[in-house]
């Protein structure tokens, strides 16, 4: 059976032992060291050479000569210069982990053609690659690592376009620990940061542009991660990609795998943030001070809540392409928070259980499956904060609004806007407006919504809006849109309730 080429980067950069039997260093230990490495291989691959194991002392020392696995390649559309073997030494430890270590630098050129045959040259080099870790067989995985990389320099060219990228520095750790609730299940937490980022991109359809940051830091966390489910079905899927159809046994087999997996988590969390961002072109030059992102999901399975989140802080922007007098409009923070809670995956899980992975997939399965993890097909989208600040405005948002996945008329929300020195912003518009006339309406729209609104203690204006499912909206607890007609709702005459019989009668018309 063919295994595909995909997995073999992979499998190089986890190095797939089965276990360490005895602390013994020798040929023979050796041998199964590579018979490891290379068993999931094509067999030409693993014929090719490219991997040999040595004892080295107290440890083996993984020799990878990737050269070798170019030998069959046509230099006409790839050709690659200074791939020399690198070395990663592992250590075979008393309770079945593998200690792994490395000290390597790579700096290679070469040129590739795409199916157009346009040639692209490249080259590629780190003045130094230093990793260590403890590897899991059980897992196929890094209990923990350190890896640091210095001076890494990417160029490539082509007809076209032309790319230069450069890294000062790279550090990252990883470590876990056995989950609270066990069953073999495994909490991951790691952190990593780059220095010194730049690149520069240029091409015949594009001005230069050049992206720095100063710094980029990234921390990820996962809880309750079934590593060896998981495990089992890479390999359950690498040993059947050939097979256009399951059998029978196949077909309950990945299922066990996977119910068992399930849930996949109990938590992630990913926050990334860039220091010093700057954007500089012949059109102008931008950035921020500091850029984030957050990814998040967490809570029981049958009850998960995704977030997602951006923000930015002392954006700046200086380009004719921005005319002067609105440049005091432009955001100099702001800050996106979005969630979506109660998502079922338990229920999700189980209904793609009982999918029949052979048989094509209904119309409606989609539309199924969205029921199952909104419960009833029920959505609610929550906003956290949404808040933008500049010179002539300062606003926060919360809110949420709820519906359904099968239809954009049943929804409602409710949301709180809060905004600082509201005069300064009509100022502001009433001033563009002098050489802008249609903003106008847009000061006039603004001072009606100012009638609307409370004072909070700190001064800020206040506006608690409420859209109900019949339609309605009111502000600040004053209704200023009745519920809508049966037509408006999407219902027949004869389902119309009694909406808007409070409301006070016409006066009579006078003779």
């Amino acid at each position: 059976m063919r295994l595909k080429l995909v997995t073999a980067t992979s499998m190089l950069a986890l190095c797939l032992f089965t276990a360490a039997e005895s602390a013994e260093i020798n040929q023979d230990g050796a041998n199964a060291v590579k018979e490891t490495l290379t068993k999931l291989l094509p067999d030409d691959l693993a014929k090719s050479g490219f991997i040999t194991v040595n004892p080295a002392g107290t440890r083996y020392e993984i020799i990878y000569d990737l050269a070798k696995l170019l030998t069959k390649v046509d230099p006409a559309t790839f050709t690659i210069n200074g791939l020399t073997p690198f070395s990663t030494f592992a250590t075979p430890l008393d309770n079945g982990l593998w200690n792994i270590e490395g000290n390597d630098s790579f700096n290679v050129s070469g040129h590739f053609k795409d199916p157009d045959q346009k040639k692209t040259d490249f080259t590629y080099s780190i003045a130094s690659m230093v990793y260590s870790g403890v590897f899991d067989p059980a897992i196929s995985y890094l209990r923990s690592g350190t890896f640091a990389v210095k001076d890494v320099k990417i160029a490539s060219k082509s007809e076209t376009e032309e790319v230069h990228a450069s890294i000062a520095g790279m550090d990252q750790k990883l470590s876990s620990t056995d989950s609270a609730g066990g069953n073999g299940r495994i909490d991951f937490v790691g952190s990593a940061s780059m220095s010194g980022f730049v690149e520069q991109v240029s091409g015949l359809q594009m001005p230069p542009i050049e992206i720095r940051a100063g710094s980029i830091n990234v921390d990820a966390k996962v809880n309750g991660l079934p590593a060896k489910q998981i495990r089992e079905m890479v390999f359950f899927v690498l040993d059947h990609l050939d097979e256009k159809e399951l059998s029978p046994e196949n077909s309950d087999k990945i299922k066990a795998i996977a119910k068992d997996a399930f849930p996949l988590l109990t938590l992630f969390s990913e926050t990334i943030a860039v220091n010093d961002l700057t954007i500089g072109s012949e059109m102008g030059k931008g950035g921020a001070k500091a850029f984030g992102y957050n990814l998040a999901i967490d809570g029981p399975s049958d009850a998960m809540r995704f977030g997602f989140g951006m923000n930015a802080q002392e954006i700046s922007l200086d380009t004719p392409l921005m005319p002067a007098n609105y440049a005091s409009f432009m955001p100099t923070n702001f800050d996106f928070q979005l969630a979506v809670p109660n998502l079922d995956f338990a229920s999700f899980g189980d209904a793609v259980m009982a999918v029949d992975f052979n048989a094509e997939a209904p119309e409606k399965t989609g539309e199924e499956m969205a029921k199952k993890l909104f419960r009833d097909g029920r959505l609610a989208v929550e906003f956290p904060r949404i808040s933008a600040k500049s010179a002539v405005y300062d606003f926060d948002m919360t809110g949420k609004i709820e519906g359904r996945v099968d239809t954009e008329k049943d929804y409602s929300m409710e949301a709180t806007i809060l905004a600082r020195d509201l005069d300064k912003t009509i100022a502001a518009v009433q001033e563009l407006a002098k050489t802008d006339p249609d903003l106008n309406q847009v000061s006039f729209g603004i001072m009606m919504v100012k009638g609307f609104a409370k004072t909070d203690p700190d001064g800020r204006s206040r506006w608690d809006i409420s859209v109900s499912r019949d339609g309605s909206v009111a502000v600040n607890g004053q209704q200023i849109k009745g519920p809508d007609g049966p037509e408006d709702q999407g219902l027949e005459p004869d389902q119309e309730s009694d909406q808007g019989q409070e409301a006070e009668p016409a006066p009579p018309q006078q003779p």
